[in-house]
């Protein structure tokens, strides 16, 4: 291959032999003359080749339906619905781009790109056939006398397309004779032509000289021709010289009004069409053949200027561009049919260029700062009205107000914060809004949470370093356990003092007592017990011992080890609870202690039980006076600046300085500290110990000073540029500037006037322009070179022209360029008139005034006038009052109005004003007024006493009618308030308490909904609880004397019974104090309260009761045990032993011995503060400690094993907020929807601000409200319709057709076609007809002569129609169609009548259009059959031809039996009610009645009653009651229609349907079916 690029490579490729089965063979097995080429010549591609190849693509052929490009033949449907698949080819090459010529090879452009495709599918849309609408009515005959022709036409409504017939004929004539004409029918007619071409007169080559009489003194002949008048040509140049200098005044420089003249051609033709001489043309004068006319002229302008700057002169990535103008100027309006004035200015988009092009300003929102949260904001109606609102917390509603600034860039880097903008006009910020609502949250404060009080403490010193004082105080302490908002400061007093004497700071506490030592080393009697001592605090914290150096020791405790045959006493029991906590004149606390006898002495040689008094031992306790005192603190007051902290210090408090405010500083609080005793009051300070004195002064850090900060005042607001119509009110511009801070700690106040207005300086001014005209010019005729030859035609008088001036003015007064009333004016006036120039003889009239106004309805008349002018005042034939009227008088008519509403009731309307409350409870800041008593209003209309709309006014009304109504106010869910807790469902350990509200009133209206209530319309809240387990204790009095049961009255001793009380008592810090219900108490701890025992006898041993069992270890398992022991009291005597002192029993699972483990509850509903509706609350869960068995126990059984305690006990959690729904306040009332009319609408509306969330109101559904606008006569400019068509001085020919404009009022609806009103009405609108400002009040038109053949004028377009099937479009577009149809006059010519015409064009919002067949009723053998549109239209074509009903029938032989007709089958068939009988070869015997059976019943008397004729066999017979229903029909025999049963004997068809049913005939003559004849012969079985 070579090298090079282009031609002349090659390119080979191999050539192999193969099997058909695929293996290759040799090459001699193949036919050698087949063998295909292995080498040819190729064209070399480069690159560079691109440039210059290309594929070249053809246009798509006809589309060709697919089965003709496999069989040859179209093969079209039958019925075609949506079209045929179809496709089309085009040609595709490869070419030079250059010229055109086919390339070497097409590889080339492959080699660029792939071939384009040579054919697509296509749709051939199904054939659609024309459509023409009905015929109109026949018009009148063409002649008055003889043989004439009558027409009628219809127009074109669908054009033919895509394959479908053409149009029908859419004339149709018919001969007529009105009657013979009396004498000679006239042939002939005189027929003037067209005007021609505007021309003007050849210019004079030379001034004919004056006839001269050639005498000897031809100097005086020249004197007196000198003399003479000048002939009418000479006048007239004269006369034009004249005007051109006129040319030269105002806006002569922008047209060149040239006068010229045109003629027309009269000719007298016959009936035939032919023309033949002027003279056979009966007629007294010919028409004129010359008028004025002006020459066309063009319009003209100049070159366009160069394009202005760009309006945007600033950079802006991706902002929108700017534009840039050029215009040109007008040289030369158009003059007569001239071509009109194209585009004077021209816009493009632009982009500034160039280096140093600033960025543009740009826009941004700013925001105020948030108003404080406020809580109210989110309550219901019902928390709203319980009052007191002060100290709410938790979630709340913050707003702020947004505003949009100019955003300036600084070094294009970093943003401009420090200098506050002003605002401008919202419009500018192109991004959205933020937001200006939010929800915040207000820390609810936390109570102080106190503990119980602790005993009283030891009588102390106040001061244990100052111990001079000898003044002592007894305290009690309790402490917090939380952490309260503030601090611990605020909570209440934590220490109570009571004062006493002689105080100690130091004490030795007894802990115990040793076992009693008996005296002497002996074994038994009499011993002490030495105590066991520590030195403890006035805290009772243990201390040194060399601190109570100065106390008082115990001493040891004298005690007796009983003897065998000694009494034998318990150890004493535990000191009760004191009998009261203080002491005073009449009280005094005691406590009791107790013992028993545990066995009684020997009597002789023993020791004696003491009597029952010394058994008890009382003592006295709390023998402090009661007179409680405590330091009671008041609130801290404010915080005030310390002078002597330096400000510098003020940094060392991190508080942030904003708005450039002070410094904040160090201040200082102080605050009352009192001494109060409880129940009496303050009291002097000494009273309390002054060493626990809360503090009165303390540091704070003063706030910072905040002041007021507001923006700077906004641009004024533009006046208006338009004036307004109507009124002088003064037009305001106002300006505003927002607040951004408010002030706090004491900061300077916020100005009070944020807006200001003012009238605006320079008064409206009225944009716009208008056509200024001037006065007509002196009329011009034709030129006398034309007309001289006329009859008369030596005066300048008759038809000419005049042209006027016509200037460019602004509305406020100053003159403006052309160009700018041709694009913003309304048409241009015209430049000239027909004029008449009167002859000598002629009336020269004013125009008629206007008609004087009348002072009263229906009083007086009205008058105009108009005035003789010039030489006419002296003509005696211009004084005639009959011909030429200088007055007209008029009546004054007789208004008279009514009003009467109009239309639907608007929208409820509340009062304007907004922000009130409508119910109460409903005020909500941000709310607007929703709700309450508003106004619904309905136009009113006026009409005067022709039923013509007039302004409202007229009728003393204002234009509404108003009626109060109420827009209901929305309910919130009432609820009852919460029922008090109840009390846990455990006694121990964790259970759940809870508490209830009640459904008290559902919402309605849209209120708030109600939580999810349960069957009996409560709500719940549950929350877990965890009671100690030690609260309650079982308390045992001790036992009772042993009642021995066998009394040994000697020895007092053997088995005996103890009691005892056992009560279940309330634990406090001081130990068990109030009985309470058993039930509160584990009743498996509950102790004996009697027991059976052996009261020992004398010498036998004494031990003590058991103590308690020692813990199984763990885990619990069967081989190990548990023991408890009793401690032996007295020895036993001679030869007597002691029972075991050890008990033991083996350790069982969930008997005795017991594994524990903690359990969690779950968590609780989040709980908010009482004063918070919302926000962050806390969900608690309580942890429990549970004993194998499943019982809750005491948390300390868990935490001695020391099981890991991982969980967390309390979390935060989110109640989320009602937030209601908040609307924007209501915009202003838009414009009035329609300029006039009943329909207008006024519009207003708002948006939402706020989105509802959780439980909060929804929004209102009504986003939008109307009122109807005031109604206002609806007053346009209306063509009348066009004259007949007048060829002046000709009776056809061509000529000119005439129309008016007049005014029109309407109601606007569309509904009426208007009333006529006098053109003063419209005098306020622009001079235009249906939107079209050029008014044609004359055209020219072509009359007729008679024999003439023509076309008729173009009928209206037809509406625009799409190519649709079903309602689908088929994508073709649309199009709307108009024609010609032709109108003939005599029955000889309509060979000459030209062709009817139609035209089409594409269009745009087409209608689908459906056709279906109707039919009418039957009329003896035919009915109507026509083809009918969607919209009701009746036509012809459009409908398929295949469907269409038949339209005619006939039967053979003709149905002349009585009660018959023919059916659409085309047989003989019988009325209804009737049946037939048939002949034996199928033909229509005769029309028989339905008979009816009854069947005899019993009782029935009127068995003989064989047939009866049922005359009407629907109707209810008259039997007897209770033979309803037992009538039987017989009908003719049909299909599915009658039942056959057979037996022996003959017996009756049965009827299934009581009624009868009309026979289905058509079936029934196909099947050739003879009815059933029957006859009743009496049988009772039948």
């Amino acid at each position: 291959m070579g090298s090079e690029c282009g031609p002349g490579g090659s390119q080979s490729r191999a050539v192999w032999c193969a099997h058909s089965e695929g293996w290759t063979t040799l090459h001699t097995n193949c036919d050698q003359a087949e063998r295909p080429e292995n080498q040819q010549s190729c064209f070399h591609v480069c690159d560079w080749h691109k440039d210059l190849y290309d594929w070249q693509l053809g246009a798509w052929n006809q589309c060709v339906p697919v089965s003709m490009r496999s069989t040859g033949v179209i093969q079209r449907p039958a019925v075609c619905l949506h079209g045929e698949e179809g496709i089309q080819t085009r040609e595709v090459g490869c070419v030079q781009k250059a010229d055109g010529v086919p390339a070497e090879d097409v590889a080339i452009c492959e080699y660029f790109e792939p071939k384009p495709r040579l054919e697509q599918a296509c749709l051939i849309p199904c054939p659609r056939d024309c459509v023409v609408s009905q015929f109109t009515s026949w018009t009148s005959c063409s002649k008055m006398c003889g043989t004439g022709l009558q027409n009628r036409v219809r127009f074109v409504l669908a054009p033919p397309m895509f394959g479908g017939s053409a149009c029908p004929n859419l004339t149709e004539f018919q001969i007529c004779q009105p009657g013979p004409c009396v004498g000679p029918e006239s042939l002939y007619s005189l027929r003037v032509g067209s005007w021609g071409p505007c021309s003007v007169p050849l210019p004079r080559t030379a001034r004919q000289a004056p006839t001269l009489n050639q005498g000897k003194d031809g100097k005086e002949e020249r004197v007196r021709g000198r003399g003479r008048v000048k002939d009418p040509e000479t006048k007239e140049l004269i006369k034009n010289k004249r005007n051109r200098n006129r040319q030269n005044r105002q806006g002569g420089k922008f047209w060149d009004l040239q006068v010229g003249y045109q003629t027309r051609e009269v000719t007298c033709v016959h009936r035939s069409g032919n023309a033949d001489a002027l003279s056979l043309c009966s007629q007294e004068s010919l028409p004129v053949t010359y008028q004025a006319c002006v020459l066309t002229k063009d319009c003209e302008v100049s070159d366009w200027t160069d394009w202005s700057p760009c309006s945007k002169d600033c950079y802006e990535l991706n902002g929108p561009t700017g534009e840039h103008t050029r215009t040109r100027r007008v040289h030369l309006l158009p003059v007569g049919d001239g071509v009109e004035c194209p585009e004077l200015e021209e816009k493009e988009p632009c982009t500034p260029q160039g280096e140093g092009v600033p960025p543009c300003i740009v826009y941004n929102w700013k925001t105020t700062e948030w108003t404080e949260c406020r809580v109210d904001m989110l309550l219901s109606q019902q928390d709203r009205r319980r009052g007191n609102l002060t100290g709410l917390c938790g979630g709340g509603v913050q707003n702020r107000e947004v505003y949009c600034v100019q955003w300036c860039l600084e070094n294009n880097l970093s943003l401009h914060v420090n200098k506050t903008k002003e605002p401008v006009d919202d419009d500018l910020c192109l991004s959205p809004p933020p937001n200006t609502t939010q929800l915040c949250h207000i820390p609810c404060p936390v109570e102080c949470d106190l503990s119980s009080w602790s005993a009283w403490g030891p009588c102390t010193f106040e001061n244990c370093l100052d111990t001079a004082a000898k003044k002592g105080f007894k305290l009690r302490k309790r402490r917090v356990i939380n952490e309260p908002t503030g601090g611990t400061g605020s909570c209440p007093h934590l220490v109570e003092a009571i004062p006493c004497d002689e105080p100690s700071c130091y004490d030795w506490l007894l802990v115990k007592l040793e076992e009693c030592i008996p005296d002497n080393e002996r074994e038994c009697g009499p011993g002490t017990q030495i105590p066991q001592v520590q030195c403890v605090n006035s805290d009772g914290e243990y201390v040194d011992r060399q601190l109570c150096r100065d106390a008082i020791l115990p001493m040891p405790v004298i005690c007796e080890v009983p003897c065998p045959k000694d009494c034998v006493l318990s150890p004493w029991a535990t000191w009760s609870l004191c009998s009261h906590t203080c002491s005073g004149k009449n009280t005094e606390g005691r406590q009791m202690r107790a013992r028993s006898v545990l066995a009684y002495s020997a009597g002789e040689g023993g020791v004696q039980c003491p009597n029952s008094i010394a058994l008890q031992e009382v003592r006295s306790c709390n023998d402090h006076p009661c007179t409680v005192y405590h330091w009671q603190t008041g609130p801290w007051g404010q915080c005030i600046e310390d002078t002597s902290v330096p400000p510098a210090n003020s940094t060392a408090a991190g508080v942030g300085v904003r708005g450039g405010d002070s410094s904040c500083s160090v201040g200082m609080q102080t605050r009352k500290v009192i001494c109060v005793r409880v129940n009496v009051g303050q009291v002097p300070p000494k009273k309390c110990p002054e060493s626990i004195r809360p503090e009165t002064v303390r540091p704070c850090l003063l706030p910072c000073k905040r002041d007021c900060s507001v923006t700077p005042y906004s641009d004024w607001s533009a006046c208006p540029a338009t004036c307004k119509e109507g009124g002088n009110t003064k037009r305001k511009q106002n300006r505003k500037r927002i607040i951004i801070q408010l002030p706090a700690n004491g900061g300077q106040d916020c100005p009070e006037v944020l807006t200001q207005e003012r009238d605006c300086e320079v008064p409206s001014v009225c944009l716009g322009y208008r056509w200024k005209t001037h006065k007509w010019r002196r009329c011009q005729l034709v030129p006398w070179s034309v007309r001289q030859d006329s009859p008369g035609a030596v005066e300048t008088c008759g038809p000419g022209l005049q042209a006027r001036a016509v200037s460019c003015w602004k509305q406020d007064g100053g003159q403006a360029d052309m160009g700018a009333c041709l694009k913003f004016a309304s048409s241009m006036p015209s430049l000239t008139q027909p004029c008449q120039l009167p002859c000598q003889d002629d009336c020269q009239l004013t125009a008629w005034s206007k008609f004087s106004s009348c002072t009263q309805d229906c009083v007086g008349v009205k008058t105009r006038k108009r005035m003789l002018v010039g030489k006419s005042k002296k003509r005696d034939q211009c004084k005639n009052n009959q011909v030429y009227p200088l007055s007209e008088i008029q009546y004054c008519p007789c208004n008279k109005y009514n009003a009467q509403p109009v239309g639907n009731w608007s929208d409820c309307i509340l009062p304007e004003g907004g922000r009130v409350e409508g119910q109460p409870g409903m005020k909500v800041q941000g709310d607007i007024k929703e709700c309450g008593q508003g106004y619904r209003y309905q136009a009113m209309v006026c009409y005067d006493q022709d039923n013509r709309l007039v302004e409202t006014s007229r009728c003393n009304s204002h234009g509404y009618i108003e009626e109060a109504c109420i827009i209901p106010c929305p309910s919130d869910c009432k609820l009852s308030e919460w029922s008090n807790w109840s009390r846990c469902s455990k006694s121990c350990g964790s259970g759940v308490k809870v508490r209830s509200k009640w459904l008290r009133e559902k919402p309605y209206n849209g209120g708030r909904p109600c939580p999810k209530l349960d069957h009996v319309n409560q709500v719940y809240e549950v929350v877990p609880c965890l009671s100690d387990c030690g609260q309650y204790v079982w308390v045992a009095e001790p036992w009772s004397v042993w009642k021995v049961s066998n009394v040994d009255l000697k020895e007092n001793c053997g088995e005996g019974v103890q009691t005892r009380k056992v009560r279940c008592m309330q634990n406090t810090m001081d130990g068990p104090s109030d009985s309470v219900e058993d039930y509160l108490c584990d009743p498996e701890e509950m102790p004996l309260g009697a027991r059976d025992s052996q009261l020992p006898c004398p010498e036998d041993c004494v031990l003590s009761d058991w103590g308690v069992w020692s813990r199984c270890s763990l885990p619990c398992n069967k081989v190990s045990t548990r023991e408890r022991t009793a401690c032996l009291i007295r020895q036993p005597g001679e030869g007597k032993l002691c029972p075991n002192t050890t008990e033991t029993e083996p350790c069982s699972l969930n008997s005795n011995c017991y594994h524990y483990s903690y359990n969690i509850t779950d968590w609780s509903t989040c709980q908010l503060s009482e004063r918070a509706v919302c926000g962050s609350g806390i969900k608690t869960r309580m942890l429990d400690c549970v004993r194998s068995d499943g019982k809750s126990v005491d948390l300390k059984f868990c935490e001695e094993l020391g099981l890991d305690r991982k969980w967390q006990m309390n979390a935060s959690c989110v109640v989320e907020c009602p937030v209601n729904c908040q609307l924007s306040d209501w915009s202003p009332w838009s414009e009035c929807t329609q300029t006039c009319g009943l329909a207008g609408k006024l519009w207003r509306r708002r948006t939402m601000l706020q989105v509802p969330q959780g439980d909060g109101r929804t929004c209102p559904r009504q986003r939008e409200q109307w009122k109807p606008c005031p109604v206002r006569p609806c007053y346009q400019w209306r063509y009348s319709p066009w004259s007949e068509c007048k060829s002046e001085g000709a009776r056809c020919g061509e000529g000119l057709r005439f129309r008016n404009v007049s005014c029109f009022v309407s109601d606007g609806s569309g509904q009426e076609e208007g009333s006529l009103v006098d053109d003063e009405m419209c005098g306020n609108l622009e001079p235009s007809v249906d939107g079209d400002k050029r008014v044609t009040l004359e055209e020219p038109c072509t009359s007729p002569c008679p024999g003439d053949c023509y076309l008729t004028d173009w009928t209206v377009w037809s509406p625009c129609q799409l190519s649709c099937v079903s309602g689908d479009d088929l994508g073709f577009g649309s199009v709307q169609v108009r024609s010609r149809a032709v109108l003939a006059q005599e029955p000889e010519n309509l060979l000459q009548c030209p062709e009817q015409e139609w035209e089409a064009r594409p269009c745009t919002e087409g209608q689908c259009y459906e056709y279906k067949w109707m039919t009418g009723a039957w009329r003896s053998s035919s009915r109507l059959v026509w083809c009918q549109r969607s919209d009701g239209l009746n036509v012809t074509g459009g409908c398929p031809m295949t469907a269409q009903p038949v339209a005619d029938r006939s039967c053979d032989p003709a149905c002349n039996k009585p009660r018959s007709f023919c059916t659409e089958a085309g047989v003989c068939g019988c009325e209804e009610r009737y049946t037939e009988v048939m002949t034996s070869d199928g033909l229509l015997d005769q029309c028989t009645v339905i008979p009816v059976l009854e069947i005899p019943t019993a009782g029935d008397n009127r068995a003989d009653v064989k047939t009866i004729r049922a005359v009407s066999p629907t109707q209810p017979s008259n039997s007897l009651p209770g033979r309803a229903g037992r009538t039987w029909f017989l009908q003719p025999f049909g299909p599915g229609t009658w039942t056959r049963q057979i037996y022996s004997k003959c017996r009756p068809i049965l009827c299934r349907n009581k009624k009868p049913k009309k026979p289905q005939r058509r079936q029934m003559y196909n099947n050739r079916l003879k009815p059933l004849t029957l006859a009743y012969d009496g049988d009772a079985d039948m």
